[in-house]
């Protein structure tokens, strides 16, 4: 039987090679660069005023600098806990064995993980990732000072989302609070 003209409804199965996953993590990046904002609106001194006195609209501007700016936030937490981790180079090294594990298990994954001939779900590919990265990172014996670093970069940047004043005209500022709710 002969399938002339026709259609193909499905893609043939093609093996991935180690540069598709490299391509695929630059095009990824890529695009999640692309929503950072410039580094000197994030830094204009004229934007900056005293946060309001009451509660609302000091939660307004936090979640609407933490939409608007969330790429640059996320910059500036992982480079604080960068450069805290750049005097234990152990934990540096576990963490990027890590980061390369949730990278090609999680993040890069197009089809669903199948382990010994049964499919892996989401959540359980979730789970174990972040058990083997928190226990890794106990045996690192630097637990305390990723804490105490992701703690200060929080802080950094909830000070920042409230002394920026939000009301200087985000030009796609809609968007982007649409984009904080979901």
């Amino acid at each position: 039987m002969t399938t002339y003209g026709t259609i193909p409804t499905s893609q043939p199965a093609t093996t991935s090679s180690p540069l598709d996953y490299i391509s695929r993590a630059k095009n990824i990046g890529r695009s999640a660069l692309e929503t950072r904002r410039p580094w000197r609106e994030l830094a204009d001194f004229h934007a900056f005023s005293f946060p309001p006195r009451s509660l609302g609209p000091l939660f307004g501007r936090i979640k609407s600098n933490l939409s608007y700016f969330s790429m640059n936030y996320a910059i500036i937490v992982l480079l604080i806990v960068f450069l805290s981790l750049l005097w234990h180079p152990i934990s540096l090294l576990v963490f990027l064995f890590c980061m390369v594990g949730w990278l090609f298990l999680y993040f890069l994954r197009d089809e669903p993980l199948v382990l010994f001939g049964r499919t892996i779900g989401e959540g359980v590919v979730l789970a174990v990732l972040s058990v083997v990265t928190l226990v890794l990172l106990l045996l690192t014996q630097a637990t305390l000072n990723i804490l105490i670093s992701l703690l200060v970069g929080i802080l950094v940047v909830l000070v920042h989302a409230a002394v920026r004043d939000s009301e200087e005209g985000y030009s796609d500022l809609e968007n982007y609070a649409a984009v904080g709710d979901r």
